[in-house]
């Protein structure tokens, strides 16, 4: 059965090699870059990547576009800055082969902060429908948090997808600000609302729901700041809200 790996890009130099360099098995690679700066489309080139360019559409289109393109039975879907893990190449092989009647499988996330990986925090296992059969899944048109929707119900497969999506402070907050300014124009534009006193709540619950109910503690410093910058992300996002209702 051939597996197309599909995955998008822009200005992705930094990451793109690992994560390429950890699917050279596959049977195809399929690249849709927006019009990337940097060595990106060079450095996919150079692992018989098929590259697409074509405008930006959101995230949820620009990755069902590359999943169109694609012929493999099997799509295996992948941001730029993660990795399949030894184990999981093995366990997606023989998943892809056997007789399984699943349409998708969901794959256990592991992410790494501040060159730690993080066990808690509710950032494991951050279960993601990453590998599903053509014609039997799409991504959803959301302009942030896309994600893939089966006809059918999905199967769990055990092994890590590795993550390394923050390097530095900074790019946890560039993400993250990103993130919210986009998840407050979504709500806003599906006729959500919010007030001053949801937004601190919002931010307080978000504090005590990954440093305490989803064990932060246990991660140590990493894991209280992790809780932190989510706390303030989540403040953002609803601030960010409600002044597009005021706006309005």
């Amino acid at each position: 059965m051939r597996i197309s790996a599909v995955i998008i890009t822009k200005n992705e130099e930094r990451n793109i090699a690992r994560c390429l360099h950890s699917i050279r098995w596959v049977d195809e690679i399929i690249i849709v870059d927006s019009q990337s700066e940097d060595r990106t489309v060079e450095i996919a080139e150079s692992y018989n990547a098929k590259i697409h360019s074509p405008e930006w559409m959101g995230y949820g289109p620009t990755k069902q576009y590359g999943i169109e393109q694609a012929t493999g039975e099997w799509i295996l879907s992948l941001d730029a800055d993660e990795v399949v893990s030894s184990g999981l190449a093995v366990e997606i092989r023989d998943t892809c082969s056997s007789d399984s009647s699943c349409a998708g499988y969901r794959l256990p996330r592991l992410t790494c902060f501040l060159d730690r990986w993080i066990y808690h925090s509710q950032w494991y296992p951050d279960y993601v429908v990453r590998l599903f059969r053509r014609g039997r899944g799409r991504f959803s048109s959301s302009a942030v948090h896309e994600h893939v929707e089966l006809d059918g119900p999905p199967g769990r497969l055990k092994h890590p997808l590795l993550h390394y999506s923050y390097p530095d402070l900074h790019a946890f907050h560039a993400k993250g600000d990103r993130y919210a300014r986009l998840s407050a124009q979504e709500m806003h534009d599906r006729g959500r609302t919010s007030g001053r006193l949801a937004v601190w709540l919002r931010a307080v619950g978000t504090f005590y729901r990954h440093f305490i109910l989803r064990g932060g503690f246990l991660d140590g410093w990493e894991g209280w700041y992790i809780a932190m910058l989510s706390s303030r992300r989540n403040y953002r996002k609803y601030d960010t809200l409600r002044e597009l209702n005021k706006r309005k």
